[in-house]
């Protein structure tokens, strides 16, 4: 008995995919790589860069062409967060919160008339939008949160404060993004909201700044003072926003870790051309055993990370709650070894890894936000060994 086997790239799974890969390094390298150092240095968010991302219908990747996206799945948005974050992780924090937090997660839960409003606005790039569940004394037990949002009459009323939100602002100025999305108390359960430059009482607290890391992308605190929101901008009914995070949360943290391998793969680059070049006692720095170890023992870790977030955006359905279990585990796994790889980096660069120059310092700073964005790295502990003791191994 024969057997034939075809072949199948984990990575590229579909013509399109090895494409969308091309079309996002060749831009990388011609536009996002040469300007990633001086935003960075500057703690600015390059607004013309990101609506270029909009031309090439990446802004909304995982959007239907029925609401002006590209319709793609789990697999292309893990494509496209690995490859810009190879240079820019800042620049690639703010094309997550906005393609990923905003867009993605309208058209998941919206309905078809919210999404006609609102997504070809998002996909094209005319609007930035961002995402805004945590506040100044509540990361993770987003059952805790203060803001509130009371119906009165044909709108709701949001009152409180968010904390560390990508894309809140757009400017210097403190300009507020076009739009964000909104968790917000309604009685003891959670709604979701659309707010919008047009509703009254939508502001910018402040501009975070010294962060760091992500310079390259503005953080914000946003304020809702007797924010006036049109009930129609209440996504779903009131009290589903659990659900519309479940859904939301795994695509989120499948692209974090996909930055994660952005960037570790860059600093594996960095530092394996480095120890070719760099010679001591007359002979090239990768032939020495310390050298070997950190090269050869990151390329294994990048590998195994790599092959399980494709692994798991392969399996993903964009359009239900998923599995949280592999979601926590990529971002769980890929975090630290994205941090772990780019310190080893500076370690054999040395003297030249500690400046800017040579990349690795930059993609140092920004990697550890990985363990603390989108769940911390306790948070999917904490959620892998609850689903694992209630359910079993999968």
């Amino acid at each position: 008995m024969s057997t034939t086997w075809q072949s199948f790239d984990l990575f590229n799974p579909t013509e399109e995919h090895s494409m969308l890969r091309k079309m996002v390094r060749d831009f990388v390298v011609s536009e996002v790589e040469p300007q990633a150092a001086e935003y960075d240095r500057k703690e600015l968010f390059n607004l013309p860069l990101f609506k270029r991302l909009g031309e090439l219908g990446l802004l909304g990747v995982t959007v239907s062409d029925k609401f002006g996206g590209s319709g793609m799945d789990g697999t292309a948005a893990v494509i496209v967060n690995e490859e810009l974050a190879a240079s820019d992780p800042g620049f690639t924090l703010a094309y997550l919160a906005h393609s990923m937090l905003c867009a993605n997660n309208l058209f998941v839960n919206c309905s078809d008339e919210q999404r006609g409003k609102w997504l070809p606005k998002l996909c094209s790039g005319e609007w930035i939008g961002s995402m805004a569940m945590s506040e100044p004394h509540v990361g993770t037990d987003v059952l805790g949160m203060k803001t509130t949002a009371v119906l009165k009459g044909d709108h709701y009323v949001i009152n409180g404060r968010k904390m560390w939100i990508t894309n809140g602002t757009v400017d210097e100025k403190g300009t507020p993004g076009d739009c964000v999305l909104v968790y917000a108390k309604t009685g003891d359960k959670v709604s979701s909201f659309m707010v919008d430059r047009s509703c009254p009482g939508y502001s910018v607290g402040q501009k975070i700044k010294d962060k760091l890391g992500m310079r390259a992308s503005n953080t914000a605190e946003l304020v809702f003072q007797d924010c006036k929101v049109p009930k129609s901008h209440l996504i779903g009914k009131e009290g589903e926003s659990m659900l519309h995070m479940m859904r939301n949360l795994q695509l989120e943290r499948l692209t974090l870790a996909a930055m994660s391998l952005g960037i570790s793969r860059r600093c594996l680059e960095i530092m394996t051309k480095y120890a070719q070049e760099r010679e001591a006692f007359g002979k090239p720095l990768s032939s020495f055993g310390q050298i070997q170890d950190m090269i050869a023992t990151s390329f294994a870790e990048y590998r195994a990370a790599r092959t399980y977030v494709y692994d798991t955006a392969r399996r993903m359905r964009l359009d239900s709650q998923g599995d949280r279990l592999d979601s926590d585990g990529v971002k769980l796994v890929a975090a630290p070894i994205g941090k772990q790889i780019a310190d080893r980096a500076i370690q054999v660069l040395g003297g030249y890894g500690y400046v800017g120059e040579y990349v690795v310092e930059r993609l140092w700073r920004d990697a550890k936000l990985m363990e603390i964005g989108g769940g911390t790295n306790e948070a999917h502990q904490k959620n892998i060994t609850r689903d694992i003791v209630k359910n079993g191994l999968p």
